[in-house]
């Protein structure tokens, strides 16, 4: 496969997708993002990659970080994450207070906010420093050590993130959230503020398509079983009330963020990252899903 020839194809074919989404201005922080920024980055099961445009260029990773949350309380606690926390689908926005109190503070699934600050309780229930832990997690998985916060985001989240202090307060309610409710927050504030590039999300989540092991020194990250649970998971609520659309146009696992990212598994393939920060209105980078429909169209590497 001339992964080369048809990464050069989708720059040239997304090209007149610019201009038709809107960066994400609910974080200030991030309004400020170069709109025109767009990269891709595969890395390949057998150690080869392949980057276009900005693909090493650090961006805020937001919700994308819930997929190593996720994965690190999985390996940890095993099927007891459970009981806090659903696996079905959404059908509201990733903020959303409604269907949190239809279900009495149990959230649908790990990748809405509600269900991503449960998994954050956790690790801070585990963990003497959740934050520090959750970094060197993800330094260990994409094998960079630079990998840092972005405070100026952190902070930006924190002082606008009233719907998510508003989702902690409720599921303090339902005795869900075990933690303070401050140390919850500002955790999860940090890990969303996260900067990785393309290229360091695809090595990070290469687990993913290789049955739960690292590339470089095959450590176990989660078991088989555990791996397909999460890339199913990414499947049906890794882009919130758009995971129909997508799995529709992609037909990959994914799992995207407010920064522009979007990181999807071809499992037992590669792993494939996209950054463009214009989001459509889901919240989903609008000419990301249209750079991995044209992937899997191309290689006709799809899970259907």
């Amino acid at each position: 496969m001339d992964y080369t020839k048809i990464l050069n194809k989708i720059n040239k074919e997304v090209k007149p997708y610019f201009g038709k989404g809107k960066v994400a201005s609910y974080i200030p922080a991030l309004a400020n993002v170069d709109p025109n920024k767009f990269g891709i980055s595969i890395q390949c099961i057998d150690g080869k990659e392949y980057h276009l445009g900005d693909s090493h260029e650090p961006f805020s990773i937001q919700s994308i970080s819930k997929v190593f949350t996720l994965a690190d309380v999985f390996y940890q606690i095993g099927s007891k994450l459970w009981t806090r926390v659903g696996r079905e689908p959404s059908s509201n926005q990733f903020n959303s207070l409604i269907e949190l109190e239809i279900d009495n503070g149990i959230p649908r699934n790990p990748f809405i906010n509600a269900g991503a600050l449960v998994i954050t309780d956790m690790i801070c229930e585990q963990q003497v420093g959740p934050k520090l832990h959750i970094l060197n997690y993800i330094r260990k998985l994409c094998h960079n050590p630079n990998i840092e916060y972005n405070e100026e985001v952190a902070e930006s989240e924190a002082q606008n993130g009233f719907r998510n202090a508003a989702l902690a307060n409720f599921l303090k309610s339902c005795d869900n959230l075990k933690q303070p409710i401050d140390q919850v927050l500002d955790t999860y504030f940090k890990q969303c503020s996260i900067e990785m590039s393309c290229a360091d999300l695809s090595h990070a989540c290469l687990f993913l398509a290789n049955n739960g092991k690292t590339l470089n020194d095959t450590r176990e990250i989660l078991s088989f079983r555990q791996t397909k649970k999460v890339n199913s998971l990414m499947m049906i609520c890794g882009l919130y009330n758009e995971v129909g659309n997508f799995a529709w146009r992609v037909g990959l696992p994914g799992k995207s963020g407010v920064g522009g990212g979007i990181v999807a598994v071809v499992p037992g393939k590669l792993v494939i990252t996209v950054w463009a920060p214009e989001l459509n209105q889901n919240g989903n980078s609008f000419v990301g899903i249209k750079a991995l429909e044209l992937f899997t169209t191309l290689t006709k590497r799809s899970i259907f």
